[in-house]
């Protein structure tokens, strides 16, 4: 498991940098630094697993399964460019899912950009449950498996350190 606080800083500083080589100033928000806290809170423990339990394909903090990247980058990032070109700078030569396994800049990047695509906005920060809804609805979705009060749980314990 990650340091929530430097696994914070991580995130802010790499979705910082995204801004930068994007040119998207509203790829970095504080709502955005704890959704990805939550998310990952919710998937892994902030980093407890990289591989999905019982031989699932998600991978990595986030647990982004490797469909969900293709989807992203053939039917989005084909679209937008700005943000194809960016992702270049966080990404390796190895195969995506490597990147979606060992790579934590990339990982935040994906994890940011799958969240971005969402038409509505991120919710407050100072939301958990505002979060933890939006998580279940954009992330984990209705088929998932996690509950919303799963989701408020796991960033209670893991990222605030609040005894469940």
């Amino acid at each position: 498991m990650f340091n929530p606080k430097q696994f914070r800083e991580i995130i802010r500083d790499t979705l910082k940098e995204l801004v930068v080589y994007s040119g998207i100033d509203a790829l970095y928000s504080e709502d955005a630094v704890e959704l990805l806290m939550l998310t990952s809170a919710k998937e892994t423990h902030l980093g407890d697993y990289l591989y999905q339990l019982n031989n699932g394909p998600a991978k990595g903090v986030f647990q982004i399964e490797p469909n969900t990247l293709k989807d992203l980058k053939d039917n989005y990032l084909k679209y937008n460019p700005r943000l194809e070109q960016a992702i270049k700078i966080f990404d390796t030569p190895l195969p995506d899912e490597d990147d979606l396994t060992g790579n934590l800049f990339y990982q935040i990047v994906i994890a940011r950009l799958i969240y971005y695509r969402v038409r509505y906005p991120l919710p407050s920060c100072k939301d958990i449950q505002a979060m933890a809804q939006y998580y279940k609805l954009y992330w984990n979705t209705v088929k998932g498996k996690a509950t919303v009060e799963e989701a408020m749980n796991s960033y209670r314990h893991y990222v605030l350190g609040v005894k469940i």
